[in-house]
This record gives structure tokens, sequence and C-alpha cells, in this order.
């Protein structure tokens, strides 16, 4: 099977790694590949460590990576950086790190994964599918406020109150098209649907909570500058505006 994945920004991120030939670099997200691809390129008798917490991922870029001696994948979050470099590799000096956040393609069109609101499946969403919190868990156990507080903070979404309330009446859910029907109705009878699906803000708000996306970003981040040599690169590509805020605060500070 091929991962079916474009990288973005490539050569933006080429460019401002400012890659050396001999350096140390990481892919905090690996994917499809696409970027460490790029990188390697660049690099002659430099060394790349890849990271990625999907298993399907590592397995099928081990193939794609045969050839290449230079490349280390390894199965873990990003939040872990400092444990596998520092502590397993006794890695001290990082030259470049990259950051390519959110979901990859083939994740988003894999119906097993549940991250898509127009394929029927599971209410899965678990980027690790190893790890036991599920979006079909949180949607069943967690209280009102804790369902309110995720679908406002984490997916913008302004009838969060209201959506919370109505997921508890309409318990147990089990698929995603189940959770779509019952937002699709809800703003059916509320209001105009805006634009994009009316799904899009909840279905990213649970894939946060399943994934504790910001708080491996911010742990991710911390490591990074702990890791980095002097005069180092960290490049990361935010695709909300969490994200975006996290970053940009992080390195105000």
């Amino acid at each position: 099977m091929c991962l079916q994945h474009i990288p973005v920004l490539t050569k933006e991120v080429v460019h401002h790694l400012s890659i050396k030939p001999q350096g140390c670099y990481v892919d905090a997200t690996l994917g499809g590949g696409g970027h460490s691809e790029e990188i390697l390129k660049y690099l002659s008798q430099g060394f790349l460590y890849a990271f990625d917490q999907d298993p399907f991922v590592i397995n099928l870029c081990t193939a794609k990576f045969r050839h290449h001696q230079n490349i280390s994948l390894i199965n873990n979050n990003f939040a872990f950086l400092h444990d596998e470099l520092l502590i397993k590799r006794k890695i001290k000096g990082i030259d470049g790190i990259l950051f390519d956040l959110g979901l990859s393609s083939f994740q988003i069109d894999d119906p097993q994964r549940g991250f898509s609101y127009l394929k029927d499946t599971a209410l899965d969403m678990r980027m690790n599918p190893s790890q036991k919190l599920t979006a079909q868990e949180i949607l069943n156990t967690y209280d009102f406020k804790n369902l309110k507080n995720i679908f406002w903070f984490y997916g913008n979404e302004p009838k969060a109150h209201a959506i919370a309330k109505a997921i508890i009446k309409a318990r147990p859910l089990k698929t995603t098209l189940e959770l779509v029907g019952l937002i699709d109705r809800f703003y059916s009878f509320y209001v105009p649907r805006r634009k994009g699906h009316s799904s899009k803000r909840i279905f990213q708000a649970l894939r946060i909570e399943v994934n504790q996306e910001l708080t491996c970003l911010e742990k991710g981040l911390q490591q990074s500058l702990k890791l980095l040599n002097k005069n180092g690169t960290i490049v990361v590509i935010s695709f909300n505006s969490l994200e975006d805020r996290l970053v940009k605060n992080f390195f105000k500070k």
C-alpha cells in the first residue's frame, strides 16, 4: 500500500531549516514521509530522526525509506522527544526540527479511523490506535460541562452549550454519521448552515481532545528548545487558530 499524501510548503521547510549536509535533524511528524524525503536529499553525512505515533505510518515508511541509511523512524508522539533522543539515543544536539501539525490525508481517508464526517464508521479519532480514549467514549461518558468546554475551546463552536445537551439526550452514539445526523438536524432547526460542513468544528474539537494535541504540542516545543543546537531552527506548520496561537505565544516567551 502507498501513502497518498502531498506535503505542504516543502520548499519553505527546506529553506528555513537551512540544512547542513552533516547536520542532525528531526521530522516530528513523519506522516507520508514527504518532508523527510526532501530533507534527506540535502543530508550527505547527516542524520534524520522521524517521529510518528501512528504504527501504520511507521510500517509503510519503513518500506519507503528502506534504502536510506541516515534515517531512523521512531514510533512515538513528539511529546517524547527528550526521552527518545536524549535518554534512549544520547543525542544532545539537533540542528533543526519540523512540526507539520494536523492530520495526513490518508488518515482522513481511512474509513476505519473515524476522522471524517463524510464516512460512516466508528467514532474513533485516535492517531495512536493503542491508546484507550476514543471519541465514542468522550461523547458517551463526559458530563455536560466537559463536553460544552471541549466544543467551545477546541472547536470554537458557538452552539457548544446546546449541542452538548443534545448529545447527552441522544446517547449512546456509536458512529460518525449518527453524530453528523444529530448536528445536521440541530443546525437545520436553529440557524442556516454556516460556511463549511456543520460538523467540522465538533469533529476538530473531539480529535484534539482524544489525542491531547495542544498538550503534546506544548511539550514537544519545550523539549525542542532544550535539544536544539545554537543557531538551530524550529519550523512549525499549523492549520488551525489554536495551534497558531499556542506556537506564537511559545516563541514570544
